[in-house]
């Protein structure tokens, strides 16, 4: 397999955050998304940037089956804390900052509707700012095929902030699904809250999912 973490500590001992790569007027931050975790028998998520710096890591990817997952930078400072949404008929989810679990800044919802074939998710603004009412205001819209490492998010205006595609074969040798890449826009989203969409996307959509189901425009 091709090396996917150039820069990273495999060891998992604390390092210095690494900033993301420089990025110059309205040039996205490209990001490969790696499903596996850096600690020794431990499911989650490493994230690199395209100089192959470490970035995002989610080490706790067993703990999703108890409804919370924690995203962290580099040095394990906790960044974004998820969770499953109590008493809910649905598939909801609360993103929260750092490990905090009052006033979430957004819910993610399974889309359901079946005459909307192409989404998956929709994100809601729950934080301060946002309006108080019974409908919540979808600030993104995720559409595509998850399985197939193929969707995008948009905004309220229809505008792509994120993509997620599968990584470029290197020398002939293809990466599997579990390694792909992280399109962000970050003038439109932050690209930790993408990451955030990412294992929320998976955890919906993960290898149980039945990938032929889902619309792709790959």
């Amino acid at each position: 397999m091709p090396k996917v973490y150039p820069n990273a500590n495999v060891k998992g001992s604390a390092a210095a955050p690494k900033p993301l790569a420089d990025n110059h007027g309205n040039s996205p931050v490209v990001l490969t998304v790696w499903k596996k975790s850096l600690l020794f028998n431990c499911d989650g998520f490493t994230v690199f940037d395209n100089k192959g710096n470490l970035v995002f890591r989610v080490d706790n990817y067993n703990a999703g089956t108890k409804g919370e997952i924690v995203l962290m930078d580099a040095s394990g400072n906790s960044l974004l804390s998820i969770r499953r949404k109590r008493l809910s008929l649905s598939d909801c989810w609360l993103v929260f900052e750092g490990e905090t679990d009052v006033h979430p800044l957004f819910s993610v919802k399974k889309n359901v509707n079946l005459l909307n074939s192409k989404s998956l998710a929709q994100v809601y603004d729950q934080g301060k700012g946002a309006v108080s009412s019974p409908k919540k205001k979808v600030v993104y819209e995720i559409e595509g095929s998850y399985g197939q490492r193929c969707c995008a998010v948009y905004d309220n205006n229809h505008r792509r902030v994120a993509e997620i595609k599968r990584k470029e074969a290197v020398k002939g040798v293809a990466f599997g699904i579990d390694v792909f890449r992280l399109i962000v826009q970050p003038d439109e989203i932050d690209p930790s809250m993408a990451m955030a969409l990412v294992i929320l996307l998976d955890q919906m959509f993960g290898a149980s999912y039945i990938i032929t189901r889902r619309f792709s425009t790959c």
